[in-house]
């Protein structure tokens, strides 16, 4: 009889992760997104835990299915799919991966930067293309003067910032509020920001207030030679203004490693020559993924250890 303790695999993980939680913990997969989809009630309403990721969170009706459930372990950062309050009161304990990606996520929309800036992949599209040979690669521009604007000074804003600064980019940079001891301009108006920005990178969590945030009046406010760059959610922009300023050039160009609709992404993006697409890909490296791993494990063998000592894995 398998006695280690049960947790439902609710999302599709990675299967390092799967594998890593299998040594200690016996794995029940019922998925409740993609083509095999299971409703909520499918899930045994015996357990106690449950693995998904930010981007599925703990979905309608999850909460109300699963009585006995004392732990969530979710892969990811974001909590916009989770009703953490919901958590709270029932005392459901939640371990997601806000730290881990912090390094990774910053270098990646560094690079998004460089990339677009400097065309990097225009480039290499020039040169598999044969027109090398044939024409002039046109010029860029130098990134360390490039004026850097960051919506949202959380970890990973906040790292991105120190990174830009010492390549001698000014950095600006929108929030809630003024950030205390914090030595960035300080713009209380996300279009203010654009104005006084080259490049805008959205690295802010989804609420309320950034839903929808950037608007074609803030990409206007950017300008013909502005760099739109997200690493936060697709939700954050008006998708519909941003194609629209992309097509008319009303910026100069975009990077986005997040979408409104993922992986169906809205197919005029990929016709644009002006923008960057990459897979929701800023959190990818061994090193994140390891670290993600070891916090999750953790998590798991820390909750069954403390509820019910005698179902806990052995080390």
């Amino acid at each position: 009889m398998d006695e280690r303790p049960e947790i439902a695999v609710i999302a599709e993980l990675p299967e390092d992760l799967r594998t890593a939680l299998e040594r200690d913990f016996q794995l029940i997969h019922v998925p409740v997104e993609g083509a095999n989809a299971h409703p909520v009630t499918a899930i045994p309403s015996t357990v106690r835990a449950v693995a998904t990721r930010a981007v599925l969170g703990t979905p309608p009706g999850l909460l109300e299915a699963l009585p006995n459930l004392g732990l969530v372990l979710s892969l990811g950062a974001g909590l916009d799919h989770i009703d953490v309050e919901a958590l709270a009161a029932q005392n459901i304990v939640l371990a997601h991966t806000p730290d881990q990606f912090t390094e990774d996520v910053a270098d990646f929309a560094l690079g998004l930067i460089y990339a677009a800036q400097r065309r990097i992949v225009e480039a290499d599209r020039f040169v598999r293309s044969g027109r090398w040979a044939e024409d002039r690669f046109p010029n860029g521009r130098r990134v360390s003067t490039r004026r850097v604007g960051i919506v949202g000074l959380g970890r990973i804003g906040r790292r991105l910032a120190e990174k830009c600064t010492s390549l001698g980019m000014p950095v600006g940079y929108h929030a809630r509020a003024r950030l205390a001891n914090c030595g960035y301009t300080y713009h209380p108006d996300v279009t203010d920001l654009a104005a006084a920005s080259d490049v805008l990178v959205l690295a802010c969590a989804v609420t309320d207030q950034t839903r929808r945030m950037i608007t074609r009046e803030v990409l206007e406010a950017l300008g013909s030679a502005g760099i739109l760059v997200n690493i936060a959610r697709g939700a954050v922009i008006d998708e519909e203004a941003l194609i629209g300023a992309l097509q008319d050039r009303t910026i100069a160009g975009a990077a986005l490693d997040v979408f409104d609709k993922e992986p169906d992404f809205d197919p005029r993006l990929a016709r644009l020559e002006n923008v960057i697409l990459t897979p929701h890909a800023a959190s990818f490296t061994f090193e994140a993924r390891q670290a993600v791993i070891d916090h999750l494990v953790e998590a798991a063998r820390t909750h069954f250890s403390t509820v019910d000592p005698s179902a806990s894995p052995v080390s």
